[in-house]
């Protein structure tokens, strides 16, 4: 009898003992994840009752902010003082509808979730619980003057610090307001316009002629090509059966790279695209980040790349001109323009700063660095020399800023659901760039005449 007790007794010690392992392992081992998983109730009755820290720009402008309901009713609402302006980077929360941009993907501090105290269930409440604050590399003054300039186009205007991969704008339209989002949400996602998507981040374009630069790098890399190669241009380049055509079938007579660039040449970027071969202009696409996600915490489309090993030399021309299969994001572009901008390198972009707390102690930071290093720093300055061309005297003139030199590119992207995509990419100044900027307007027709002008105009904010 007494032996039956002692096991009885050693089993229920065991028991016991595994439920305190377990639940050891659940609070402190996997504690966080689940604290943070989606399907977590009591993240959504915490929230209600929790403000969510506030999401700031780079001088600490408040751009979304939690208020109390009433005074008696300490329930919270998320209010958006720059409403549609920056509804693309700061998204928005909703109990019904769920969340989008930094109020999603930054979440577990906003939420203040990922507070070690919040995952100790009711215990938590002995403190006074809040979320941390998140900052944005964003500027607003030159998020509001790209949201002004792009006007009623439907596009997306991105600016960014090549020194550093910083984020100063990021405006897309179509847009919406997340003030309101939970009330007009049926209007919003029947919209054709699709203003929910982050079209600097997910809107995926032909880049035409604004591709021409990285073309041109990768000839000089190679030795294909170099400042004394003359490529002739009768308006026309016969490849087998195929002709690839220069805009309007003008003849540009004869011409080094420099003027190529300058004059946006199809035939003479058809011939290097040839000269180079798909092997050795598809490697260059992939050292320049395209068809990769780049590292930004955010929701990015990854560009789509044509299978460069089967392209025939008609299709071979057609991407190197920036048309055929070829799909980039406007964020691509930018990075792209970075190479040129920061000596070969390109800086991871970057939105978020820093997640700090009320009291300003910072809970976490992120530092600028380089992500990939695609040319020499030689090659690099040669083509911003160039791109200073086509700004000076070439097809991006309306670009120009008296007393400021800027290099870029324009381009005009056939599209076959409807006029051409309008592309403006460039940088300022010229001497040593703090400024990058990127146009895409939807159905915009030319590059240079519709593009070029609102670059400008976001470039002398930014400046």
């Amino acid at each position: 009898m007494e032996r039956s007790i002692q096991r009885v007794t050693v089993f229920f010690l065991a028991l016991f003992l595994a439920l305190g392992l377990y639940l050891t392992y659940v609070q402190f081992i996997t504690g966080e994840r689940l604290s943070a998983h989606a399907l977590n109730r009591r993240n959504w009755e915490m929230a209600k009752t929790v403000p969510r820290g506030n999401i700031l720009d780079r001088e600490g402008k408040i751009l979304a902010h939690s208020v109390p309901l009433s005074e008696k009713n300490m329930q919270y609402i998320r209010k958006y003082p720059a409403g549609d302006i920056a509804a693309p980077v700061t998204g928005f929360v909703s109990d019904k509808y769920g969340k989008a941009g930094v109020e999603d993907f930054f979440n577990q501090y906003l939420s203040g979730i990922d507070n070690p105290q919040y995952r100790l269930g009711p215990i938590s409440s002995l403190w006074k619980r809040k979320g941390y604050n998140v900052v944005l590399s964003i500027d607003s003054g030159i998020q509001q003057a790209a949201y002004q300039a792009l006007g009623s186009n439907r596009g997306a205007i991105i600016v960014m610090d090549p020194r550093t991969g910083k984020i100063l704008a990021m405006v897309s339209k179509l847009t919406y307001d997340p003030n309101n989002i939970a009330d007009n949400w049926s209007a919003t996602v029947q919209d054709a316009g699709s203003p929910l998507l982050n079209r600097a981040l997910q809107g995926l374009y032909p880049p035409g002629s604004a591709i021409k630069p990285l073309v041109a790098a990768a000839a000089l890399e190679e030795r294909v090509t170099d400042s004394q190669k003359i490529y002739k241009s009768p308006g026309y380049l016969k490849i087998g059966k195929y002709t690839l055509h220069e805009v309007n079938d003008k003849a540009l007579g004869n011409m080094n790279l420099e003027k190529a660039i300058a004059l946006s040449s199809n035939v003479a970027f058809g011939q290097i695209g040839l000269d180079l071969g798909s092997e050795k202009l598809g490697r260059y696409f992939e050292k320049f980040g395209f068809g990769l996600i780049p590292p930004l915490n955010f929701p990015v489309e990854r560009g789509r790349m044509p299978q460069f090993n089967q392209l025939a030399d008609g299709e071979l021309a057609q991407t190197a001109i920036g048309q055929g299969e070829l799909l980039v994001t406007p964020l691509d572009m930018a990075l792209m323009v970075a190479a040129f901008a920061n000596q070969g390198n390109i800086m991871k972009p970057m939105l978020v700063t820093s997640v700090n707390d009320d009291e300003g102690h910072t809970i976490k930071s992120f530092a600028p660095e380089v992500w990939l290093k695609p040319i020499s720093s030689r090659t690099a300055e040669t083509i911003k020399n160039m791109m200073g061309e086509v700004v000076e005297w070439g097809t991006g003139t309306a670009a120009g800023i008296t007393g400021v030199r800027v290099a870029g590119k324009t381009g005009t992207a056939e599209n076959p659901h409807g006029a051409p995509h309008a592309w403006f990419v460039g940088l300022a100044p010229m001497e040593k760039p703090e400024i990058i900027v990127v146009v895409i307007i939807e159905n915009g027709g030319s590059g240079g005449g519709v593009a070029a002008p609102i670059a400008r105009r976001v470039l002398q904010k930014a400046l």
